[in-house]
């Protein structure tokens, strides 16, 4: 059984930073490409980064150079660093698996508040 376990989210100060983690298990970690995702709240899910099997990186105009994403093929995780946070950040983080030929899995998000 697939899972993507999201943790990490909160309440922080503008500039401020967290990390997120997301938990995978029952697929072949290493084989898929790993994304973090977020959708606030009126607004459609965006993509905030990427990281694929080779470990080529890849954001959203809005996060690049404050958030890192990072994968850990040992563990089974992947982490978003998320540094110098702004209110425009606030919204439910989601954790997404995909390759090709094998569909996508979703996690079931975590919120992230950033707010004074």
């Amino acid at each position: 059984q697939v899972q993507l376990v999201e943790s990490g989210g909160g309440l922080v100060q503008p500039g401020g930073s967290l990390r997120l983690s997301c938990a995978a298990s029952g697929f072949i970690f290493s084989s898929y490409f790993m994304s973090w995702h977020r959708q606030a709240p009126g607004k459609e899910r965006e993509l905030v980064a990427l990281v694929t099997t080779s470990n080529t990186t890849n954001y959203s105009d809005s996060v690049k150079g404050r958030f890192t994403i990072s994968r850990d093929n040992a563990k089974n995780t992947v982490n978003l660093q998320m540094n110098a946070l702004q209110p425009e950040d606030t919204a439910v983080y989601f954790c997404k698996a995909y390759r090709a030929g094998r569909g996508v899995h979703w996690g079931q998000g975590t919120q992230v508040t950033v707010a004074s």
